[in-house]
């Protein structure tokens, strides 16, 4: 691989912890989002949860929750790799450093653009075939115990491993500029849809207005990214998901806090402003 040059952050400007003014910046706007953004979210999605399937909405305004959502969820085990990028641009370089996340959300605004779609075309063709009591319960089961295959295949590993080890991924695609941040942030957020779509569409698949499942998964993705026991994270997830795949599909009550869906809400009826 050629050698990939870029910037190093001034000697003598780091804090005597290690990090540079342009970690601790960076870093510190990134929590104060995901603070902002937890708020929020409980405020907006209150009383929503309509369980499995929950309908999505207008456009505008699933994605802008959806944009916060994944601000709230994704922001606190990215930021170790916002932090190496703002490290590595150097201090002058402060505003790529920020643009990085910006270019990361975007990225995961396409994957919920894509959801929209394929709800939008399942609704279009299906209809009430989609009802929970017709195919939505066993379709969603179907979506978990997929969840739970795609731990264990080699994409995932792939997938996971840049999220891991971001020093490899940053050097191998290094763009430098006042934008250089941008576009590297949506290389990222690739790699970390890569990862984490089918956690994301078991959200779905259980109820995507619970803002107690957002942290539940929140969760179990800082596990599998920042923690040492990768191996254990991925499996134990993978019979997790496996485990209640089988129970929605033959005892959905026995789900704790699953909300199943009202017989009056319809398949493509919206939550929230039309």
């Amino acid at each position: 691989m050629a050698a990939t040059a870029f910037p190093r952050p001034a000697a003598g400007r780091r804090p005597a912890a290690g990090w540079s003014r342009a970690q601790l910046t960076v870093v510190a706007a990134l929590f104060v989002v995901t603070g902002v953004s937890w708020w929020w979210s409980g405020a907006q999605m209150s009383g929503m949860d309509n369980g499995p399937w929950t309908a999505l909405g207008s456009t505008a305004w699933f994605l802008a929750v959806w944009t916060v959502m994944m601000s709230a969820m994704m922001f606190p085990s990215v930021a170790p790799t916002v932090a190496l990028y703002a490290r590595m641009a150097g201090g002058r370089m402060r505003l790529a450093a920020l643009l990085f996340p910006v270019g990361y959300l975007v990225t995961w605004l396409a994957a919920g653009l894509l959801a929209v779609a394929v709800s939008g075309v399942a609704v279009a063709l299906a209809g009430g075939a989609l009802s929970w009591d017709r195919a939505g319960q066993p379709l969603a089961a179907a979506t978990l115990l997929t969840a739970a295959a795609y731990q264990l295949t080699p994409w995932k590993n792939v997938c996971l491993g840049k999220c891991r080890s971001p020093l490899g991924a940053l050097l191998g695609s290094w763009r430098g500029g006042r934008f250089g941040g941008f576009r590297m942030g949506v290389r990222n957020g690739a790699w970390c849809v890569g990862c984490c779509w089918a956690l994301m569409a078991s959200l779905f698949a259980l109820g995507v207005m619970s803002v107690t499942r957002m942290a539940v998964l929140a969760a179990i993705i800082a596990t599998e990214k920042l923690l040492p026991w990768r191996r254990s994270a991925t499996y134990g997830t993978s019979l997790l998901l496996a485990m209640l795949g089988v129970v929605l599909l033959i005892a959905p009550t026995a789900i704790p806090g699953l909300a199943l869906p009202s017989d009056a809400m319809r398949p493509g009826q919206m939550m929230g402003p039309p």
